[in-house]
């Protein structure tokens, strides 16, 4: 069983950037790809960023590659989103998730999800 549990999200001004944070806890952490997802008003949740359990393997959404870096610390079951630039249309709820593979997060076939956290971006 695997808990996880967001920080980082608040308020920035476009262009500006921010560390999302998702801690889990359990000792099968390690052998997870994780995941970030994002759901705004009015629509449906949508991935973000993937990484593979041993951080070798990434994939992200056409909207935020270039912008966005997902990545892992498996010594501190952490991972992690830096986000910048920000633009307004990346405001959502922000959802960490994990599953077996890569491929099952891009699927969304998750098997775990934290409870998110709130990115509101200022234009």
């Amino acid at each position: 069983q695997v808990q996880l549990v967001e920080s980082g999200g608040g308020l920035v001004q476009a262009g500006g950037s921010l560390r999302l944070s998702c801690k889990a806890s359990g000792r099968s952490f390690s052998t997870y790809a994780m995941g970030w997802f994002r759901q705004a008003p009015g629509k449906e949740r949508e991935f973000v960023a993937g990484i593979s359990w041993s951080g070798g393997s990434t994939a992200y959404a056409d909207s935020v590659k270039g912008r966005f870096t997902i990545s892992r610390d498996n010594g501190k079951n952490t991972v992690y989103l830096q986000m910048n630039p920000l633009k307004p249309e990346d405001a959502a709820v922000y959802y960490c998730a994990g599953a077996v593979g890569v491929q099952k997060l891009t699927s969304y076939e998750i098997d775990y999800w934290g409870q998110g956290t709130q990115v509101t971006v200022s234009s």
